[in-house]
């Protein structure tokens, strides 16, 4: 039963690591994300530089492409392949993307629980009612023409959809789809956001065909945002009425490749290699004016084969020899070989570190804080005063301004709360990124520790467990850093890079997690809802994942419960809100490290337009794996021959 467990816990951080940060419990004031479906940020998505080698120069010849060993190698029971002769669609009219490709083939159907994933192509084929792009700090409405609270106490949204939007049948897109969608999560308690409808959606009505009312049972003011809106790894896409509300079974059918979708792009063939997807000329947002038609016609997305971050010195050759144009992001020296080796390729922030854009999971060091000794906050302090930011920065990040005191990214609207006089006022009051040995000497003492004759801290004969659990695939080049920077301040430090580094952080073993926060994108309430005391499970029982703190304080929880119905321009939500930072920073909740990277090469060989800081484009994040990936590829432009 143990082994069992410890897989499910693999298989769940695999997914983890392929979304973008999710996964809590369902709270009882605000909405969290879904738990376990959508998750945290790619965990998996980089890997460790090849040690010594360099990509090649751009004359090189091809390179191979390497074994697809965790594809599936047939078609999903029930599903039929394409049985079409593909038609000749040029390079310069074709985007290559290299991923993983795993799900069992034919699964399209969003609800399809176990199976679905949208990072594997599937984003391209379905939409929301509104999108967000989080650098242009924009809603941008899609299927919907607008969404509004139309009460003042944010207990009713009115829904307007936009009068052109069609299933890829010619079906009409209507307030029944709307309807079905959401009823259809509060009925399944499966699906990803069964918990947020269940717990603030009273009833949904369809006023006309393109219009919809829902009544909240509580004030909602982040719903609209949270669950409505497709942004990274969270929200939903509308699924079609007419096409589910005769199966009886909608987590077990899979879809197929004809699945009728509202999305610019349809299967046309799908086997272990590779998966490719081609424009529907008739796509409705083009009719409707939303968009131009796009100029990309074929996608191709080849399965790169093995875990999630494997083989990536070839992935490099590749991007390198222009065999593909994107591909899962990296780490910086990897990054920086290809920016050498072919000029038309660039990044984020171009050839200048740190070669990606801030993605929305913020590292930490996590601990348990019911466990002895970190449940004493002096220890806390001193843990924090032993990380050394700078040096991070210098190291790890090449200058680059990446280590981090807070448990959200400093995206606009969070780095307007950060800047704001009060929150200022607390950083001179913490100094939360001061490093400071000594400080951290005198509060190990105060705790009542004492220098063994190694130089560790202990106490009643125990030192500190300073393992370190975390990922490979990730962290393999800052955990290294923390460990000796531990070391160097008296913890019994270690790095576990272990199968078992997951179970311990569920189970709330002693040691630090090196975890990241998927929560809060425009205000900081869903970050501090994380250590609401709600989520606090007890030692011996295990921890939701974001939830590994187990931090439990009732005047914390307070603040909390006073901020869930308020808009986050009520100015006594700002109030609360620096409260609640002040708590943080007091209590040292956990030990914020590094803003989460997604360091992706973009190739400009045949596309350019992809999203950067001077390029805004579409203003979403540039990861094509994301719901917003359909954003990226549709706004990409031919290259200038």
């Amino acid at each position: 039963m143990k082994k069992l467990t410890t897989l499910i816990l693999l298989a769940i951080v695999a997914m983890m690591i392929l979304t973008a940060c999710g996964g809590q419990a369902t709270p009882t004031a605000a909405p969290a994300q879904p738990e376990a479906t959508e998750a945290p940020a790619p965990v998996a998505t980089e890997a460790p530089a090849p040690e010594a080698t360099e990509a090649p120069a751009p004359e090189a010849t091809e390179a191979p492409a390497p074994e697809a060993t965790e594809a599936p190698a047939s078609v999903v029971e029930g599903c039929e392949a394409p049985v079409v002769e593909l038609k000749e669609v040029p390079r310069e009219d074709t985007v290559v993307l290299g991923w993983s490709v795993s799900s069992p083939i034919g699964v399209t159907n969003p609800w399809a629980v176990p199976g679905y994933t949208h990072q594997e192509a599937n984003n391209f084929m379905w939409e929301p009612l509104y999108w967000f792009g989080i650098f242009a700090d924009k809603e941008i409405p899609w299927l919907a023409e607008s969404m509004e609270y139309t009460k003042e106490d944010f207990t009713e949204l009115t829904i307007k959809l936009n009068p052109l939007a069609k299933w890829s049948d010619g079906v009409p897109v209507t307030s029944k789809d709307v309807v079905f969608t959401f009823e259809g999560q509060i009925q399944n308690e499966r699906l990803a956001y069964h918990g947020q409808f269940l717990q603030f959606v009273d009833k949904v009505e369809a006023v006309d065909d393109q219009t919809v009312v829902v009544t909240f049972k509580q004030p909602a003011p982040r719903f609209m945002f949270e669950v409505l809106m497709l942004k990274f790894d969270t929200g939903i896409p509308i699924v079609p009425a007419h096409v589910l509300e005769g199966v009886d079974d909608w987590n077990a059918y899979p879809g197929c490749f004809d699945m009728p979708h509202s999305g610019p792009y349809t299967i046309v063939s799908w086997d272990a290699a590779q998966k490719i997807l081609d424009l529907r000329e008739d796509w409705w947002a083009v009719e409707a004016g939303l968009i131009e038609m796009p100029q990309v016609k074929r996608i191709v997305m080849v399965n790169l084969g093995g875990q999630i971050g494997q083989n990536m010195d070839v992935v490099a050759q590749r991007l390198v020899n222009n065999e593909m144009d994107s591909a899962l992001d990296m780490r910086s020296d990897l990054i920086k070989n290809i920016l050498a080796q072919n000029p038309k390729i660039t990044t984020h922030t171009g050839n200048n570190p740190p070669y990606g854009y801030l993605d929305w999971w913020p590292n930490s060091l996590w601990v348990n804080t019911q466990l002895e000794p970190y449940s004493d906050p002096l220890v806390r302090r001193a843990f924090n005063r032993c990380i050394d930011r700078d040096t991070i920065d210098e190291i790890v990040y090449e200058g680059a301004k990446i280590a981090n005191v807070y448990p959200f990214p400093l995206y606009p609207g969070l780095q307007a709360f950060v800047d704001s006089p009060e929150v200022q006022a607390l950083i001179e009051q913490y100094q939360p990124r001061k490093f400071d040995p000594e400080e951290a000497a005198a509060l190990f003492t105060e705790a009542g520790f004492t220098q063994n004759a190694d130089g560790l801290w202990e106490k009643d004969g125990n030192t500190i467990s300073g393992v370190i659990n975390a990922f490979p695939g990730i962290h393999s080049d800052i955990a290294p850093v923390l460990e000796e920077m531990l070391r160097n301040c008296g913890i019994d430090a270690a790095t576990n890079f272990g199968d078992d580094a997951i179970t311990n952080m569920t189970d709330g073993n002693a040691g630090f997690y090196m975890w990241g926060h998927g929560a809060s994108l425009k205000d900081p309430y869903a970050a501090f809802e994380l250590y609401h005391g709600r989520f606090s499970a007890e030692i011996g029982t295990t921890a939701g994942t974001n939830r590994w703190s187990r931090y439990s304080n009732p005047e914390y929880d307070a603040i909390l419960d006073e901020m869930a119905p308020l808009a986050s321009d009520d100015p006594r939500f700002h109030e609360l809100a620096v409260q609640a930072m002040d708590i943080y920073w007091r209590d040292v909740i956990d030990i914020p490290i590094i803003q989460w990277l997604h360091r992706i090469a973009y190739n400009q060989t045949y596309w350019t337009n992809w999203p950067t800081q001077d390029n805004l484009a579409a203003g979403s994040n540039g990861a094509f794996w994301a719901h917003t990936g359909q954003l990226v590829i549709t706004n990409l432009k031919k290259a200038a021959p």
